[in-house]
């Protein structure tokens, strides 16, 4: 008889801690049990019965899932555009060892040296002679340049 009397006070102390943690709740987030029935919610958040109600409508704060942030915009990719270099179209003439190329450029009769720029290197386009080329000179030395595209 002992152990019965002892396991319903436990019963009802377990009881009793729940009651006070689901009012707690309903204090601090609004959340109101159903089965506490409809409790008022001043402007304090406490509840009281001879104030102003403002909600008395169930808010589910403890339980609810953070909103995802909205992905930015997706944004055009825009070519940076270098003032100190200088574009041209040509051909490829002669192809050398350490991805090195002679190019002919179009618009003159000079020949310019021209390596591979990272991005054709890193997506390995093969570059054949007699492919037409835009190669950025330098201004420092106009018979070196980049190969930074190849025409199809």
């Amino acid at each position: 008889p002992s152990s019965r009397k002892s396991r319903r006070m436990m019963n009802s102390y377990f009881l009793s801690l729940a009651l006070l943690l689901l009012c707690c709740c309903s204090l601090t987030t609004g959340f109101t049990p159903t089965f506490l029935g409809p409790v008022p919610i001043v402007a304090s958040g406490y509840p009281m019965s001879s104030t102003k109600v403002v909600s008395a409508r169930p808010s589910f704060a403890c339980f609810a899932k953070k909103k995802k942030a909205d992905p930015p915009p997706a944004r055009e990719r825009v070519k940076k555009v270098k003032d100190d270099v200088i574009e041209v179209e040509g051909t490829v003439t002669e192809s050398l060892p350490n991805a090195m190329f002679r190019v002919t450029v179009d618009n003159m009769d000079a020949v310019v040296l021209a390596t591979i720029s990272g991005k054709i290197r890193k997506n390995f386009v093969r570059i054949l002679v007699g492919d037409q080329v835009t190669v950025e000179l330098s201004p420092y030395d106009l018979t070196r340049g980049r190969i930074t595209f190849r025409k199809r």
